[in-house]
C-alpha cells in the first residue's frame, strides 16, 4: 500500500501573530502584520462581486483588493512584502493568511490567494501565467518559486505549490488526478509532466522531486524507506509503483487477475500462448538471462490448473536446455520437444 502524506503548511514559528499598528484606511482595517489584512470592511459590495472574473473598479475592486479579478499588483512576487501587500493579495510575498490550510474556501479566500482551500483557478493549466496567477497559486503555468526545493516549506509555499519541500497533498495517491491536481504537484495520480523525460532538468519546473527521470534522483533515494516526502513518483525504488485499484486505469502491474476493476475480467489462455507471454519476460541473450519473475506470474496465471501444470514443464526444460542452446530458441524447441508437444494438446476442458 502506497503512503500518502499530508501536506505541511508552515504558519510560523510559535503559531501566534503578533499584532502590530493597526488603522482604519478607507473603509479597511490594515494590519501591520503582513500576513494578516488588508480585510474587506463590513458592507463593502467587493465582498459580493470578488471572483466573478470581472475586474469592477465602481464596486471597490483593485489588484490590492480583489487580485482574483484584477490581478495582482505590479510589485507582488518581488520576495518582498510591502506597501499595500499582504496575505490576502500577495501570499507569494507575505505568505498565505492564518486560516488558509483550514480545508474551508472562507469568506476572502480565493483560488488565487489560498489554493490550498479553494483549488486552483480555471485557467490555471493553461500554459500562460496570467496577472491573476503566480508561482505560489499556480507553479504549471508559472514555473516553481525560487525557494522551492530547499528543503524548507516557507510561508509562501503549499502542498500544491511545492510538494518537495511541503509535501504532496493529503488527497495525492488516491488514483484520481482531481481537486486541483496536476503532473507538477501530483505526479502519482495526474502522471509525470509532458517535458519530463528529454533529458533537460529545466529548473523553472523541474527538479529531482518532479521529475527525477531528467533532473536526477533525490538524496536519500533510495535507501529502502519511503519517507521524507518520497512519492512513487519521485522514488519509484522506495515507494513502488503509481497504481491504484480501482481508480478505472489498468495501471503499471495491475493485471485482470489482481484488478479486475481496472483491466477486465480474465479469458483463460492456452499452454502455448502462456509460454509465448513468458518467453518475451526472458532475455535469453544475455548470459545470465535478465528476467522479470513478476511478468512470468503474469503470463502462468491466466491459465487454468492443467495448462499451468504444462507450462511449467516447459519452462523447468527450458532453462535446463540453456546451457547447451544458449539463445536458440530452435535448440530449445528440440531439447524440449516431448514437454512442448504436451503444452500444446493442453486444455481446460476436463
Amino acid at each position: 500500500m502506497r503512503i500518502s502524506l499530508s501536506s505541511l503548511l508552515v504558519r510560523g514559528a510559535s503559531g501566534l501573530f503578533a499584532l502590530a499598528t493597526a488603522s482604519i484606511l478607507g473603509g479597511y482595517l490594515v494590519l501591520g502584520c503582513g500576513r494578516s489584512g488588508p480585510l474587506l470592511g463590513p458592507g463593502d459590495s467587493s465582498t459580493v462581486n470578488c471572483g466573478d472574473a470581472i475586474c469592477q473598479s465602481g464596486d471597490g475592486e483593485a489588484c490590492d483588493t480583489c487580485p482574483v479579478d484584477c490581478g495582482f499588483c505590479a510589485g507582488c512576487g518581488n520576495g518582498a512584502c510591502d506597501g499595500s501587500e499582504a496575505c490576502s493579495n500577495c501570499p507569494v510575498d507575505c505568505g498565505v493568511c492564518e486560516d488558509c490550510g483550514n480545508g474551508a474556501c472562507d469568506s476572502g479566500e480565493n483560488c488565487a490567494v489560498c489554493v490550498q482551500d479553494c483549488g486552483q483557478c480555471e485557467n490555471c493549466g493553461d500554459v500562460v501565467c496570467d496577472a491573476s496567477e503566480t508561482c505560489a497559486s499556480c507553479a504549471i503555468d508559472c514555473g516553481l518559486c525560487e525557494t522551492c526545493g530547499n528543503d524548507n516549506c516557507e510561508a509562501t509555499e503549499s502542498c500544491n505549490s511545492c510538494p518537495s519541500d511541503c509535501g504532496v497533498c493529503v488527497n495525492c495517491g488516491n488514483g484520481f488526478c482531481e481537486d486541483g491536481e496536476d503532473c507538477l504537484n501530483c505526479a502519482p495520480d495526474c502522471g509525470i509532466c509532458e517535458s519530463c523525460g528529454n533529458g533537460v532538468c529545466n529548473p523553472m519546473n523541474e527538479d529531482c522531486f518532479t521529475c527525477p527521470d531528467d533532473c536526477g534522483q533525490c538524496p536519500g533515494c533510495p535507501d529502502g524507506l519511503c519517507n521524507n516526502g518520497e512519492t512513487c513518483a519521485s522514488c519509484q525504488a522506495d515507494c513502488g509503483v503509481c497504481s491504484v485499484c480501482p481508480n478505472g486505469q489498468c495501471e503499471d502491474f495491475e493485471t485482470c487477475g489482481i484488478c479486475p476493476a481496472d483491466c477486465g475480467q480474465c479469458e483463460p489462455i492456452g499452454c502455448l500462448e502462456i509460454v509465448t507471454c513468458a518467453f518475451a519476460c526472458i532475455d535469453i541473450m544475455q548470459d545470465p538471462p535478465a528476467f522479470s519473475i513478476t511478468c512470468v506470474a503474469n503470463c502462468v496465471a491466466l491459465g487454468c490448473a492443467d495448462v499451468q501444470f504444462f507450462v511449467d514443464q516447459v519452462l523447468n526444460c527450458a532453462v535446463s536446455a540453456l546451457p547447451i542452446c544458449g539463445g536458440d530458441f530452435g535448440c530449445i524447441q528440440s531439447e524440449c520437444g516431448e514437454e512442448f508437444s504436451a503444452c500444446i494438446n493442453a486444455n481446460c476442458s476436463q
